[in-house]
């Protein structure tokens, strides 16, 4: 019979077989087949887990004695060396301790990657550790799909090639994937493994690359192999363009840009300001300009590549426009002309030996041949000057300048706004100022020409229909209420009398109110705060709010006994002045605590501190009312009933304190219910009951409650409670909040 067999067998007969002087001998866990339903035939040799699979077990056994009743098995697993210093519990069992061939399942850590993993158990109670396992590769998959590699610098990995030109190199690398310096990696040249490992890799030469994350012996249940990067390898030609025969050029004009290299069957690609003009096309050398084609001008470049060239791009050759200059208008697009006055128009113009012609509504103006032209008021219409080229190359080039509108008007608008942010009974004071003016046309029509006429505009304000004395400038500064009012403004100009529109001010007047009271803690009405203010309030319009409603009051102070925000508010040239907001609360009594309360308990001759809190003052007064302290705290020493009257805010708060002697005799375990007023009752001392904190419990023989209470009167059982047998037992606890204080029986004779 084999040892396992032996130990079966003395635990079904019931029998314990004791090995004298030894001890229990654990075995090294050993891979097993998974048992999870249908259970395999196979162990594993490998733990390859991901997220979509993880389940492993080992098989365990081990010889007695028997361990002991509280023991545990722990299942433990090395580091990727084999380590336990810092061994990772993996699965615990404390069923199992007459057992001595089980298995433990199973999950690997989401940080296990290495070929090296042990396994091992130990028990607990006695302490012992097995043997450890052999070595077992245990990889946790977290990535399971492909990753991708590109060149370094590149967005991503563009259309699969790169290349290493002139004997230098290229950097490949591993991205699109969380913390890649945590993992290793397998990097392949043409199906060939390399040595690196990291998350890239220096290329000297061409093959087709791609890398996967290196999972050990689990890599090919990792599918992580990445996409291919055809890297080529060649020389830089020295690709330029022939100098043109000229780079300026004027409209219907064209030259022939020539690649410097030709001949060698290398496909070549034209390039205008950085963007393809031509398709790649083999052995096209060469490409023309065309003048005449708008938008020509530009940095012009040919990229070549071919069998064993870099791709190579040239320097970029500029092409201009040699009749390209620019005409610029001096003054704004429109221009009014007053009766008797004169305007001035002007262009400039970066064209050199250019002639100057001035029109007007489309015909030339005879003589305005310079940069700039004036204008009378009875010369309005659209003017503009054509620059044209003289002499040499592109003469026939010229550039018209943008209009000008040269009007007279048949009368003039005037605006005035207030400067900067303004709401009646707001500000405390405001400048009004001219925002506008507009020339109206015969039609109608107005254009904006405030710059043109504001600084030579005579302007007069007035209040209320009445001039305002002094006040002939384009802004009107106001700082007081005795200045509110509707204002306007007229204006002249060559006959012109605009007239603007009217803007109402009303500035508050700049004062700050304050109201104060006698207290901030309201006790009641029969003990009013007073609310007043330091402002005389004779012969002033006011109201006294709370929370925002009139208390319509029409004192200078008022007495108020309700909590709340209170705010007086008085006019002052109609606009009202608030004063500051004044908040009174109601008085919290639960504001005065007690520690250790207002019951207290204390063996007869000794003393007891209570301290107050949460007042201002307190006074200490004895059932005479005679004031024992005025400390936060007092010692009682003697039997009674206290008082303590504390201030809070102006209020006070009564607190009742009763002192009692404890009581000296214990807690009975008998009593007699017969009716005979003595002792029917189980009564407890005065340190138990009668107190909000303490819990009283008791149980019949069965185990059920027939009492549950805080506060206990020392009123169980009630006379209607009627006991079946003589000498019933009962149980009791008395606990509170933190842990049990006395517990016993109580027998009950009838």
């Amino acid at each position: 019979m084999n040892q396992k067999l032996r130990y079966a067998t003395a635990l079904l007969c019931g029998c314990l077989w004791i090995q004298t002087g030894s001890a229990q001998v654990l075995n090294a866990p050993e891979a097993a087949p998974n048992q999870t339903p249908p259970a395999g035939t196979s162990p594993w040799s490998a733990a390859c887990a991901s997220g979509s699979f993880n389940d492993y077990w080992v098989n365990f056994t081990w010889s007695p004695p028997l361990v002991n009743s509280d023991n545990e098995f722990v299942l433990e697993l090395s580091d990727a060396t084999g380590n336990f210093s810092n061994a990772v519990e993996l699965a615990r069992d404390g069923s199992k301790n007459t057992n001595f061939d089980f298995h433990f399942q199973f999950t690997l850590p989401a940080n296990t990657r290495g070929e090296a993993y042990r396994l091992r158990v130990r028990s607990t109670s006695p302490a012992k550790t097995s043997p450890v396992s052999v070595a077992y590769p245990m990889y946790y998959l977290d990535v399971n799909s492909g990753i991708t590699i590109r060149p370094q610098g590149q967005a991503d990995f563009g259309d699969g090639t790169a290349e290493v030109c002139d004997g230098n190199s290229i950097t490949l690398e591993v991205y699109n994937l969380a913390n890649p310096n945590t993992y290793q990696y397998n990097w392949y040249r043409s199906g060939s493994l390399l040595a690196d490992k990291g998350p890239s890799i220096t290329v000297v030469q061409g093959g087709m690359y791609n890398a996967e994350i290196d999972f050990g012996s689990c890599s090919g249940s990792g599918n992580t192999l990445s996409n291919l990067i055809d890297v080529t390898s060649g020389s830089s030609l020295g690709i330029a363009i022939n100098p043109p025969a000229k780079t300026a050029l004027c409209s219907g004009e064209s030259v022939a840009l020539n690649a410097n290299i030709t001949g060698q069957g290398l496909t070549y690609t034209w390039f205008k300001d950085g963007t393809a003009i031509t398709p790649p096309a083999v052995d096209d050398a060469s490409y023309t300009v065309d003048a005449s084609v708008a938008g020509f001008e530009g940095s012009y470049q040919v990229e070549i590549f071919g069998p064993g060239a870099c791709v190579e791009q040239s320097a970029p050759v500029a092409i201009t426009n040699a009749g390209n200059f620019t005409v610029t208008r001096v003054n704004p697009a429109s221009l009014v002309v007053l009766p008797g006055q004169t305007a001035q128009l002007s262009i400039t113009t970066d064209a050199t030996g250019a002639a100057i012609q001035w029109y007007k509504d489309g015909a030339p103006v005879s003589g305005a041949t310079l940069a700039s032209l004036t204008v009378s008021s009875a010369e309005t219409g659209n003017y503009f000057a054509r620059v044209s080229l003289t002499g040499g190359v592109c003469a026939s080039t010229s550039v018209d300048s943008q209009p000008t509108a040269v009007l007279t008007p048949a009368s003039l608008e005037l605006d005035i706004a207030y400067n900067g942010t303004y709401a009646d009974c707001s500000n405390t004071d405001i400048v009004l100022e001219v925002s506008e003016i507009r020339a109206i046309d015969a039609g109608g029509s107005p254009t904006v020409v405030t710059a043109d006429l504001l600084g030579g505009m005579s302007f007069q304000w007035y209040l209320n229909g009445a001039l305002v004395s002094g006040a002939t400038a384009a802004s009107l500064s106001l700082t007081d209420p005795s200045e509110n009012g509707e204002y306007a403004l007229s204006g002249s100009i060559s006959g012109y009398a605009p007239n603007s529109n009217p803007l109402t001010v009303q500035l508050r007047v700049n004062e700050t109110l304050t109201i104060a009271g006698t207290g901030t803690t309201v006790c009641g009405p029969a003990e009013p705060i007073t609310l007043s203010t330091p402002t005389d309030l004779t012969g002033v319009t006011f109201d006294w709010f709370r929370d925002g409603t009139n208390l319509n009051q029409s004192s200078a102070s008022i007495d108020v006994s309700t909590p709340g925000r209170y705010q007086l508010v008085i006019q002052r040239n109609g606009c009202p002045v608030p004063s500051n907001q004044l908040t009174l609360s109601g008085l919290d009594e639960n504001l005065i605590t007690l520690d250790p309360g207002a019951d207290i308990r204390i063996p007869e001759g000794t003393t007891k501190p209570v301290n107050a809190s949460g007042g201002d003052s307190y006074r200490w007064l004895d059932s005479n009312n005679v004031e024992l302290s005025s400390a936060s705290s007092y010692s009682f020493s003697t039997e009674g009933q206290y008082l303590l009257i504390a201030t809070v805010g102006g209020c006070e708060v009564a607190r009742v304190l009763t002192v009692t002697y404890l009581d000296t005799f214990k807690v009975p375990n008998v009593i007699s219910v017969n009716g005979d007023g003595i002792n029917d009752q189980w009564v407890i001392p005065n340190n138990y009951s009668g107190r909000a904190d303490v819990n009283v419990i008791i149980y019949n023989e069965k185990g059920e409650e027939v009492l549950n209470e805080y506060n206990y009167q020392n009123n169980w059982p009630a006379s209607a409670v009627s006991f079946p047998k003589q000498n019933m037992v009962f149980y009791y606890k008395i606990r509170d909040a933190a842990k049990v204080l006395k517990q016993g029986t109580i027998t009950v004779i009838r």
